[in-house]
């Protein structure tokens, strides 16, 4: 992506879940674009020159710019099947170029051989294009034999990132036509473009900007894929809430109409860039429907209201499993780390364990799930209950997370769960454990202990979700199970037991016993202070 580091911060993306590389291979081959691509080289050099253009084995004949002239264009959409589509020669054309662009295809300038020389100038190569004279051939590259079983997976990822790079930097750019505006003021009597009426000081066009546009997109696609639940399990984000994110400020709680004019603009231009991302297999993409720009010449303007049924009909995006893994290269190229599910199959306990809660639910688990399968039941148990040890800020969270770990252990982790019954920081939780998997002779917790895990668990809740509905509904219960609650709960030995107080106090519905609430809160601080 483009932006570079600075300082000593090396920012960091959540985690994403991943397919295996092979799996990754197998949806590069099958994505449009690419394998049109792999199919254009291999007929380069199955007699394609020889069926278009009698070339004598030396490949397809090629213009100045590596492109197919006329004759072998129209043999190459065949070969494609596209002869039928309207946008057939459009769809060859940029899966030839991709061809060239990733090494599928070596293109080589017809030289003169007895004077050792290559295809004359810049010139004399554009004067033979428009004559549909050759100036070179294109022939199979080395990359192709990498995708026909030669190569590995990551072999496979790697040209096709290298493809995805060069069709990035096509769609950040504008079409001729946006960039110079009035056609007719820059083309000759002939109708041909001339460059010296073309005032390069004029355009508005700023190469960096329209690259970090679409980085910005991506990213923003990448953040909800990893933190989104729904988005991570496949759904699609509709395009008017993805261009919102990149233009409504976050402390805005009204867009204007100059925000919403934007938004509306950044959505027409992501629709155009995700057409041409979607060949790729980088996104699945349902663009905007064309009806809603073919009544007027304006730009589509959103309306106040979006309803479930009208909502695709403005574009829905999704990153495929290849996309998540091809934005994640381009992040961590950038120097941003970006993790992935099974990273910490490895690491110790309390890296596991500080580490969730920035994973969404269904992530946690398959991590959790990795990290336990290099160990046995007794020794993860064990390992995750010291490292769930600490009185520091962390260490709420990363008990409630031991509790989500050691729920998928059996009955085979028992001992380490009986050997912490009497700890003061994990009794509590081991005592959870025990009754839920059906043990027996199981200690009562003394009043104490159950209180200090109330007080830790709601620590925890707070640090990982806010202040959420379900912890309203939490509160008001433990309120009602215990009568004089917060008597008993400011003095609990718990260094988050003031912050948790005035928490409650925020989310209880009753209003006096939101005061009660507060008023413990500053008991318990007091008590800290004296």
């Amino acid at each position: 992506m483009s932006g570079e580091m600075t300082g000593g911060e090396r920012p960091a993306m959540p985690p994403v879940r991943l397919p295996s590389e092979a799996e990754l291979a197998r949806d590069a081959l099958a994505a449009p674009l690419f394998a049109r691509a792999a199919r254009l080289a291999s007929w380069a050099g199955d007699g394609g020159a020889d069926a278009t253009g009698g070339s004598g084995g030396k490949g397809v004949p090629v213009g100045a710019g590596g492109e197919l002239l006329a004759p072998q264009m129209k043999e190459a959409v065949a070969h494609l099947g596209l002869s039928e589509d309207e946008d057939g020669a459009a769809h060859t054309d940029q899966a030839w170029h991709l061809a060239v662009d990733t090494g599928l295809l070596e293109v080589e300038e017809d030289g003169d051989e007895d004077e050792g020389g290559t295809a004359g100038s810049a010139e004399s190569g554009a004067a033979r294009t428009l004559t549909e004279e050759p100036v070179g051939f294109a022939r199979p590259g080395e990359e192709l034999a990498q995708l026909r079983g030669g190569g590995s997976p990551l072999d496979v990822l790697e040209i096709w990132q290298g493809g995805l790079e060069s069709v990035l930097a096509d769609a950040a750019a504008p079409s001729f036509e946006d960039l110079v505006g009035d056609l007719d003021a820059v083309t000759d009597e002939d109708g041909k473009i001339d460059p010296d009426a073309i005032d390069l000081d004029d355009l508005d066009w700023n190469p960096e900007e329209e690259a970090d546009f679409l980085d910005g997109a991506l990213a923003n696609l990448y953040l909800l894929t990893a933190t989104d639940q729904a988005v991570s399990a496949g759904a699609m984000v509709p395009l008017p809430v993805l261009a919102a994110s990149m233009i409504v400020p976050d402390d805005m709680e009204e867009p204007t109409d100059e925000v919403l004019e934007a938004v509306s603009a950044a959505m027409m231009r992501l629709d155009e860039q995700f057409r041409m991302l979607a060949p790729t297999g980088l996104v699945e993409y349902r663009p905007v429907d064309e009806a809603l720009t073919e009544e007027s010449d304006e730009d589509t303007e959103l309306p106040e209201q979006l309803d479930d049924e009208d909502v695709s009909r403005y574009g829905m995006v999704k990153l495929t499993p290849l996309g998540v893994h091809g934005v994640r290269t381009r992040i961590k190229e950038a120097g941003i780390e970006a993790p992935a599910v099974g990273d910490l199959a490895g690491a110790g306990g309390a890296e596991l364990l500080g580490a969730l809660s920035e994973y969404t639910e269904e992530n946690a688990r398959a991590e959790i799930e990795s990290w336990l399968a290099a160990r046995t039941p007794l020794e993860a148990a064990r390992e995750l209950l010291g490292a769930a040890h600490g009185m520091d800020e962390h260490a709420p969270s990363r008990r409630l997370a031991c509790q989500q770990a050691l729920s998928l252990l059996g009955r085979e982790a028992e001992p380490a769960l009986r050997d912490v019954l009497e700890d003061r920081e994990l009794g509590g939780l081991a005592r959870v454990w025990l009754v839920e998997h059906g043990a027996d002779d199981v200690p009562q917790p003394d009043q104490e202990m159950v209180f200090w895990l109330t007080v830790d668990t709601i620590a925890a809740q707070l640090a990982t979700a806010g202040e959420a509905a379900e912890l309203r509904g939490l509160v008001q219960g433990l309120v009602d199970q215990h009568t004089g609650f917060f008597d008993k709960a400011w003095r609990v030995d718990h260094p988050a037991t003031a912050e948790v107080l005035e928490a409650m106090g925020r989310v209880h519905p009753d209003r006096q016993t939101a005061k009660e609430a507060r008023k413990a809160a500053f008991k318990a601080r007091s008590r800290l202070e004296a």
